[in-house]
């Protein structure tokens, strides 16, 4: 014989109640009723103000007390996951520590100053976001919360981080982006399971010599900060695929990245570089590399070694050639050497059989090499603001989707004629737009060598 449930009592056990986008004010009084069931409470993209407070006022006779209300949602012992984000939540009560089951915390972009040293209590809390608050510190607490595994505090106005935060030893992801922090302290090198690590534009002048103990760590970004040097020991991160230093007062950098064996990406733009290391071949897994915006005068030969090489970006700079060795970049998909000082290309470049978009505008190159049309996957060529008088015929055999030659070109491709080279004899390509006209900051420095 079979036994129906009540329907009041199927009506009581609700694990997950979604009230996101809403336009709620306050927290709804019917979650209560599911308080002995509820795991998970999302009530983001609100106009909430404030969590329930303790009080004694009625707010309705149909509602409950503000303070019936506050004693029933700090009950929701069960709570694994409350989602807060996108409100205008001015405080978190101390209150929150009864929420000692809470896996997962997300309050960001709130209006919340303060996070109370009660937190402490959230022993099980895993993840947390209070990104986008107007926070200055954390509390000396925090670092008791030993289950966090990701961290996310970006946008707050931090100045510091607790002197005793390498106490979170199993944080995995610790994002720390946007802020005033002048300094990392030494604890966090005992972060040994970090494998995410993001302090980008913050205030740093200097990095802790103990950071090459992050021996797990994946992703480092150090990106708009005020560092002029990197410690050698970043050379130990043997895990690291992707390393941002861009924009920074970087002079050089050091010998030992070219331990990093499993570097996918490199991005070192916006500096004061005057040379990439000697050893950057060792990088044969490196994808990305992007270094515009220095001071690189040449590259050095082994850069032909970086043989997983897809996308290399050299805007900006101050070289005069380019190493016979770029020829090896059999990967190579995107090429940007734009306002550099080059007057030739080597003819090896023809090599790069996967090359897709080459960029050489603003240069000072006199002629193409006709081994180009080796690279047959070539589709976009940007030649504008050069010194060339003619193409080489070669350039006929590319299936070429865009091919600029003056930044007041109407359209992506134009109609060449033939002419003669009277240097060599040999056939070339003409057209309207050639010979080059110097750029207007060239007219004024022609006796310039």
């Amino acid at each position: 014989m079979f036994h129906c449930i009540p329907l009041w009592r199927c009506n009581r056990h609700v694990e997950t109640i979604d009230r996101r986008h809403c336009s709620l004010l306050y927290v709804p009084d019917e979650i209560y009723r599911y308080s002995r069931s509820l795991e998970e409470l999302l009530l983001d993209a609100n106009q909430l103000r404030d969590l329930p407070k303790f009080a004694s006022c009625i707010r309705t006779s149909f509602k409950l007390s503000a303070g019936m209300q506050a004693r029933q949602f700090f009950q929701l012992v069960k709570l694994r996951k409350l989602g807060l984000s996108d409100n205008e939540i001015q405080r978190l009560p101390p209150e929150i520590a009864n929420f000692m089951q809470l896996v997962e915390l997300d309050v960001s972009r709130n209006d919340i100053i303060e996070i109370p040293e009660d937190i402490s209590y959230c022993k099980a809390l895993q993840v947390a976001d209070f990104s986008g608050n107007p926070l200055m510190r954390l509390p000396d607490s925090f670092a008791e919360l030993r289950n966090l595994t990701c961290l996310s505090i970006n946008d707050v106005s931090l100045q510091a981080l607790p002197e005793n935060i390498g106490n979170l030893i199993n944080l995995v992801s610790l994002e720390l982006r946007d802020n005033l922090l002048t300094y990392l302290p030494e604890s966090l090198s005992q972060l040994h399971r970090l494998e995410e690590l993001d302090v980008g534009n913050n205030e740093l002048y200097n990095l802790p010599e103990t950071i090459g103990c992050l021996v797990s760590l994946k992703d480092l970004w150090l990106d708009g900060n005020q560092l002029n040097d990197l410690p050698t020991e970043l050379g130990s991160m043997k895990n690291l695929l992707c390393l941002d230093v861009s924009e920074n007062k970087l002079e050089h950098l050091p010998e030992e990245l070219a331990c990093l064996l499993l570097l996918t990406d490199l991005l070192v733009s916006q500096n004061l570089i005057d040379a990439l290391p000697e050893g950057i071949g060792k990088l044969k897994r490196l994808s990305i590399l992007k270094a515009d915006q220095n001071r690189l005068v040449q590259l050095p030969e082994s850069i032909g070694d970086c043989e997983s090489l897809t996308e290399l970006v050299l805007t900006e700079n101050q070289l005069l050639s380019l190493p016979r060795s770029i020829g090896k970049l059999k990967k190579l998909s995107n090429f940007n050497c734009d306002r550099n000082r080059l007057t030739s290309l080597p003819k090896e470049i023809g090599g790069c059989s996967s090359l897709n978009v080459l960029c050489v505008r603003d240069n000072r190159l006199m002629r193409i090499p006709p081994e180009l049309s080796q690279a047959t996957e070539l589709h976009v060529f940007d030649l504008s603001g050069n010194r060339l008088t003619h193409l080489p015929m070669s350039l006929t055999t590319l299936r070429l989707k865009a091919l600029w030659l003056s930044e007041n070109q109407s359209q992506p491709l134009l109609t060449f004629q033939t002419d003669v080279d009277p240097d060599t004899g040999e056939k070339v390509l003409i057209c309207v737009l050639l010979p080059q006209q110097p750029c207007e900051s060239e007219k004024g420095t022609k006796h310039i060598t």
